[in-house]
């Protein structure tokens, strides 16, 4: 399972950087009245890291708070 959890990464991150190479094109965004014109690609990866790092951080909370709760019950 562990592998199947590593292919399933490895093929997100190597589309995300498809994507990324593919669209070199600049772009602004706007969030809250500011504006912010970079590449796509430099977007994509900074929305990627952001995701992977609250994604990551999610998970955890979740599963420690479901090891308490497990704890309380017993």
């Amino acid at each position: 399972m562990r592998w199947f959890h590593l292919a399933v990464i490895v093929f997100f991150a190597a589309a995300t950087i498809v994507f990324a190479v593919q669209n070199l094109d600049t772009v602004t965004i706007s969030f809250f009245k500011m504006n912010l014109s970079l590449p796509l690609a430099l977007q994509t990866l900074v929305v990627y890291l952001v995701g992977a790092a609250t994604g990551g951080s999610l998970f955890a909370l979740l599963r420690r708070s479901y090891a308490g709760s497990k704890r309380d019950v017993e």
